[in-house]
């Protein structure tokens, strides 16, 4: 089966679920390649059309053990016609749960045809040098694996001659799917002295809770607890205040120090 484009989605507050969709990119090596980053708002108001002469990468973090809710709207918008689509979540080295078989629930919904899923593992949102957990993946040996991926990919779509040859792959989980998809409403994020007031956060953030005038007001209702503003503030300004979300860093620090490896599905 013959593909004339490969189309890369991915929500990737702190940049880890995009270099896992880019290194699988490199293994499937198609000369046409489009990138479609909806990490910020405005982004996610372009809806999606594929067709069965692409190739469709998505790649999410998990959010409590689901895909994250404020991606919904934007993913049962896509209108894909019989695309062969492959489904990527990103988890903090706790532990996937059911956004792998979420994800290809509604990409299945939308009119795609999976060919591959796979969980990876990135740093962990609420990990830092103090409290590290998964620090630094994906790493090289994730990347490889990533690019190695995506050979048997194209391999795979080599193999068949339609989608029609394309056969339904099995993905640990349960119906209905657990996990929390209501996310904390916290105030947690301290604003030190060396904040300058660039904006980098204000722009950075998935959810426009940071105001762009005054990076010092967060509306906490909107926040998603990504901490990127944290994780890319150039004067590594903003850090953790002592409560509940500090405390879930800690947990995880001592909980989840084995290294885990990716796991894929094809």
């Amino acid at each position: 089966m013959k593909i004339h484009s490969l189309k890369l989605v991915c929500f990737s507050p702190t940049g880890t679920t995009k270099a896992i969709i880019q290194g699988i990119a490199r293994g499937i090596n198609q000369s046409t390649v489009e990138l479609i980053d909806i990490t910020s708002p405005d982004a996610r108001k372009q809806p999606l059309q594929t067709s069965d002469k692409e190739l469709l990468v998505v790649g999410v973090p998990v959010y409590m053990g689901r895909v994250p809710a404020l991606l919904m709207e934007w993913l049962h918008a896509i209108k894909a016609r019989n695309t062969p689509a492959v489904c990527i979540v990103v988890y903090g080295n706790r532990v996937y749960d059911d956004a792998l078989l979420e994800l290809k629930d509604i990409m299945t919904k939308r009119g795609c045809i999976p060919i591959a899923c796979a969980a990876y593992i990135g740093e962990h949102s609420f990990s830092s040098s103090e409290t590290p957990t998964a620090e630094g993946r994906p790493d090289a040996r994730d990347l490889n694996h990533a690019e190695l991926f995506g050979r048997e990919i194209n391999e795979k779509l080599l193999s068949v001659s339609s989608v029609d040859h394309i056969s339904d792959i099995n993905i640990p989980g349960n119906y209905p799917n657990g996990g929390i998809t209501k996310l904390w409403s916290v105030d947690f994020i301290a604003i030190g002295d060396e904040c300058t007031q660039c904006g980098v956060c204000a722009e950075g953030c998935p959810v426009g809770a940071i105001n762009s005038k005054n990076s010092n007001l967060i509306d906490t209702e909107k926040c998603i607890t990504c901490c990127a503003c944290i994780k890319n503030c150039p004067q590594n300004a903003r850090t953790m205040k002592t409560g509940l979300v500090k405390d879930a860093a800690m947990r995880l620090n001592k909980l989840y120090k084995e290294r885990k490896e990716p796991i894929f599905f094809l």
